[in-house]
């Protein structure tokens, strides 16, 4: 680029720099382009003082090319909530120096529950570590909502318990409060708590009711410790996005007004072990039901179990039955729990299907119990029981040899006017076929392949050439031998007791059926 420079009305004609002057000017913009603020690091706090409930944020500002952040997950005790990153490039010109900074910043959320002091945090930066201060915030306790309060929205979290043994169930309830006459542009964007240690389960019919000049919702969740510790449950969080009064558009309409992310309390709950190693933690009883005590061969005898009482029973199961010769299937369990004030109400129900082609015994099983309110052990019995299957007579037939044109049928069934266990010889007549009668036959049965190939082709769903349940007679016989076959009369049993999920492969199932239909 060349710069030309004019005189006043002088009439002084304007100089061209010569070329020496257009490169000390390039070298010279070079140089300012390139210097940039030294390295460093630099921390903030959104509010020093808070009320409890609040959010802050802390920003790490690191300046130079490449920064590298500590892995942050908790600051002073309190979890980290939500984190982003962001770089920014600026070119400020300040009393004749020109300086490019480049600096990256991280921003941590977080909820304090009381007076915390944010460490000094190591940073690195083009290879440097650098620290930043140490930083206070100051929390001051809110009034709890209710009648009277100053609070406009808060949340809160209670658990009607603090001390559990593993096993042993407890109810977490976080209530969101909301004063009346508070208006809001959108509905809060909750998160729900975090349960670490837990498994947990929402209680899906959440309360909502007016006290005093609040409206309150609860959102109730169940949780059963999986091992023993001390765990911190929390906290919910919620975005909230107040109409502003002060502003309205042109049709006398209010404008939405700024966000504000809230957060409930924490809790601590200690879990313990359990005094004695049981399968289950409460107040049970069992009732169990065989269907048939006797049944045909590979026919199927049900085996109905059901516990109910109180405790959680979500993540209890009973493993399958093993008997030698016996081939068992089981269902998915159906688990049901409701709350009955602050008792938690649960029913267990498992059904197991024993098939056998001779008679079978059904082991006894215990299930041991633990009661946390009287600490004392208890034992749920599913009893023995003995399956007497009704076997059928089998038939022999002798493969003819040679070039026999008459067949003999061989069997030990007892015919009318015979003694008991006589051999009786049938006689079948096979008459000879014309090698003419065979030709014409091969012909008419191609003319119609050719027919039926030019017919157009039914696009709908083909209903299947049998019943499922002929199906399932015929491939039980085969279970024990055949994988397919044992796979599919799994799935037709599934569906015959109400599986809505399972889908049958209608060609899978007419090729398996028409197999053993031959043989």
């Amino acid at each position: 680029m060349i710069f030309q420079i004019r005189k006043n009305k002088k009439g002084l004609k304007m100089q061209n720099f010569n070329n020496m002057s257009i490169r000390k000017l390039l070298i010279f913009f070079v140089a300012l382009f390139t210097i940039a603020n030294a390295a460093g690091v630099e921390a903030s706090l959104s509010d020093t003082e808070v009320v409890q409930g609040n959010m802050v944020q802390l920003k790490i500002k690191a300046t130079g090319d490449r920064a590298e952040f500590p892995d942050i997950q908790e600051i002073d005790g309190t979890k980290v909530l939500g984190r982003s990153q962001s770089q920014n490039n600026s070119i400020t010109y300040i009393n004749g120096k020109l300086t490019n900074e480049h600096s990256t910043s991280l921003i941590l959320t977080f909820a304090p529950q009381h007076d915390i002091m944010v460490p000094s945090y190591g940073v690195t930066i083009d290879g440097k570590v650098y620290r930043t201060d140490p930083l206070k915030v100051k929390v001051v306790k809110a009034a709890a909502p209710g009648v009277g309060s100053n609070v406009k929205y808060s949340l809160q979290m209670r658990a009607n318990k603090k001390e559990v043994i593993v096993g042993e169930p407890l109810i977490v309830t976080v209530y969101f409060s909301l004063k009346t006459g508070v208006r809001l542009t959108d509905n809060p964007q909750y998160t729900k708590p975090e349960f670490k240690g837990f498994f947990v389960k929402e209680v899906n019919d959440p309360r909502a009711y007016i006290k005093g000049d609040q409206q309150i919702q609860e959102l109730r969740y169940i949780l059963t410790p999986q091992k023993e510790g001390t765990y911190t449950v929390g906290p919910a969080t919620a975005v909230i996005s107040e109409m502003d009064r002060s502003r309205r558009d042109m049709f006398g309409r209010f404008f939405g007004g700024n966000q504000k992310s809230i957060a409930s309390n924490t809790l601590t709950i200690t879990v313990k072990p359990k005094p004695e190693d049981t399968d289950l933690v409460g107040e049970f009883k069992l009732e169990s039901h065989l269907d048939h005590s006797e049944t045909k061969a590979n026919k199927p005898a049900n085996l109905t179990v059901r516990i109910e009482g109180n405790g959680s029973l979500e993540d209890f199961d009973l493993s399958d039955y093993e008997i030698d010769g016996v081939t068992v299937y089981s269902d998915d369990p159906k688990v049901e729990s409701k709350l009955s004030g602050n008792a938690l109400k649960s029913t267990f129900e498992k059904s197991f299907a024993f098939i056998s082609d001779h008679d079978f015994t059904i082991p006894a099983r215990t299930i041991s119990v633990y009661d946390p309110k009287d600490g004392n052990v208890s034992r749920l019995e599913i009893p023995s029981y003995e399956v007497k299957v009704a076997v059928g007579q089998k038939t022999a037939v002798a493969a003819p040899s040679g070039n026999q044109t008459v067949g003999k049928v061989q069997t030990n069934l007892k015919q009318p006017g015979s003694t008991s266990g006589k051999v009786i010889e049938k006689k079948v007549e096979v008459e000879r076929v014309a090698w003419w009668m065979l030709l014409l036959a091969v012909i008419a049965g191609a003319v119609l392949m050719y027919l039926f190939q030019q017919l157009p082709k039914f696009k709908g769903r083909h209903a299947s050439p049998f019943k499922e349940s002929e199906a399932l007679k015929i491939l039980y016989a085969h279970i024990n031998d055949d994988k397919e076959a044992e796979e599919m009369v799994r799935k037709l049993y599934a569906k015959k007791n109400g599986d809505k999920s399972v889908i049958i492969d209608k060609k899978e199932l007419k090729a398996l059926v028409e197999k053993y239909r031959v043989h």
